[in-house]
């Protein structure tokens, strides 16, 4: 059966056509848009995207608004069932926000917006998302936030870094990360939260294709289950 995958869009995504545009031209197959205001996702969804941008305005706190839309109800309950999600950027706020991973993300460290592309090391190759890379792989992907810090209490860092749960590091950190963690993977493996942009790297056109290989290993493990 074809690959489904599902972006969610807030007031104020500004990377879901990206991601929605990443995600077709990987998989050959449209990405299905999801609304904030929606109260369920579309049937048979094998893959839920949440974006980057600045949802709601970033009111509140990052993510804190987008986190209690109806629509991540439905994401939270399909994560729980297996549904692989993947949240960039904001997205990656939201996923924290909502429980769905631990920890919180800061006001970077410098209290200035960073848009670079940045060097990062593949620290676990062993998830759905991270297959298509090797071990220790360095890799380079754009970033564009200002609250991208990583933090978490040292039992929480401890526990993630003893159970191979942070999945990409900063080579260079550009935004005072804790253990420069740039992205993290739940313990049953099926959601993703990383600062930085693969969707934006996915045609060595328009940068590099670095990020590609998220998307093709994890609609290569979908469609092979």
């Amino acid at each position: 059966m074809a690959f489904r995958g599902a972006v969610i869009t807030f007031p104020g995504s500004n990377c879901d056509r990206d991601m929605a545009v990443a995600l077709e031209k990987v998989s050959g197959t449209p990405a299905l848009r999801v609304w904030h205001g929606d109260t369920d996702l579309p049937d048979r969804v094998d893959f839920v995207a949440v974006p980057g941008g600045f949802s709601y305005g970033d009111y509140l706190r990052c993510g804190a608004i987008a986190s209690r839309s109806p629509v991540m109800r439905a994401v939270v309950a399909a994560a729980e069932r297996g549904v692989p999600v993947l949240g960039v950027c904001n997205g990656f706020q939201v996923l924290t926000e909502t429980g769905l991973l631990p920890g919180a993300l800061m006001r970077n460290a410098q209290l200035n917006f960073i848009c670079r592309t940045v060097p990062l090391r593949v620290e676990n190759n062993r998830s759905l998302f991270t297959a298509g890379y090797d071990e220790g792989q360095e890799i380079a992907l754009p970033v564009a936030h200002h609250d991208g810090n990583y933090f978490a209490d040292e039992d929480t860092l401890d526990r993630l870094e003893g159970e191979g749960l942070v999945a990409f590091r900063y080579l260079d950190t550009c935004n005072g990360s804790r253990r420069d963690i740039a992205g993290i993977i739940n313990e049953a493996g099926n959601v993703l939260g990383l600062m930085p942009h693969p969707e934006r790297a996915i045609e060595a056109d328009h940068g590099g294709s670095d990020g590609r290989a998220l998307f093709e290993s994890a609609v290569k493990g979908l469609v092979a289950a």
